[in-house]
């Protein structure tokens, strides 16, 4: 059993050893290693002896004090020492990230724009449509043919487009010009439409007023017992004051009503025709 026992613990270490070693090893872009001492805390046991005193009746019948020792487990912080190696980056190059074995980030002095990436040391990948070192010079697509622009190419930063002379608009492809549609009946003759109606307003509102014109003299005609308030003929029903008087009422409402259709009316007519004039 101890044999076994031992077994075990030797290759738990080897496996140690081997795992340990392929973690440390250098990655790509490394050009030099050192190594680099230091220690580690841990928490140890151990056997810490307590030292108790009790009383003992000695010769001649007397109380004697003494000691005797127990044992007990405790704890305490010990450091252990270890060497490691420390991968220095090859010149433009360094570590993605604190724990990365291999130097796979490259440094350029000059930063990237418009969108390239830093794929060397100084040397930026850009993105269509510019280039330079850093990526800072906008490609000028119009000066080749391979823009497919059938009239006018424009270029714009880091991309381009394609424009049509008068009259003309672009296709769907973006490239290509067609002629534009005529403009329709509705487009092309707004101020037609708009006098059309305001000649129907106008004739509402004539109509509206000649309404009112009628109402007013009814009201006239109504009101006029009413100047003395005793009725002339007492057994007439229809010449009731009181029924008059009603009645009147609810002709003044209709008046009132038309007159406000009337006012809105004489707005719009006065929105449209300064429409028209602009």
């Amino acid at each position: 059993m101890q044999r076994i026992s031992c077994l075990l613990t030797g290759f738990v270490l080897i496996l140690g050893v081997t795992s340990t070693e392929r973690f440390a090893r250098s990655g790509r872009r490394v050009c030099s290693a050192e190594m680099q001492n230091g220690a580690a805390s841990y928490v140890e046991s151990h056997v810490q002896p307590v030292y108790q005193p009790y009383l003992t009746t000695c010769q001649g019948h007397r109380l004697c004090s003494t000691y005797r020792t127990t044992y007990k487990v405790a704890y305490r912080l010990a450091y252990r020492r270890f060497s490691q190696p420390i991968y220095m980056c090859c010149p433009g190059w360094r570590r993605a990230n604190v724990h990365a074995v291999g130097c796979s980030k490259a440094i350029c002095r000059l930063p990237c724009q418009n969108g390239g990436s830093c794929s060397a040391p100084d040397r930026c990948t850009c993105p269509p449509g510019w280039m330079g070192k850093s990526c800072q010079t906008d490609v000028d697509e119009c000066t080749g043919p391979g823009h497919g622009c059938s009239r006018h190419c424009v270029n714009t930063p880091g991309s381009y487009g394609c424009a049509c002379r008068a009259g003309q608009r672009l296709s769907a492809d973006g490239k290509s010009c067609q002629a534009s549609e005529p403009p329709t009946e509705t487009e092309a003759s707004p101020a037609l439409n708009r006098s059309g109606a305001s000649s129907e307003m106008k004739e509402e509102m004539q109509a509206l007023r000649s309404r009112v014109e009628v109402l007013e003299q009814k009201l006239q005609l109504l009101l006029a017992p009413f100047h003395n308030l005793m009725p002339s003929a007492a057994d007439d029903v229809s010449t009731d004051p009181i029924s008059q008087l009603f009645y009147s009422l609810r002709q003044l409402d209709r008046i009132e009503s038309l007159s406000e259709q009337i006012s809105f009316l004489e707005e719009r007519l006065e929105t449209c025709s300064c429409k028209n004039e602009r």
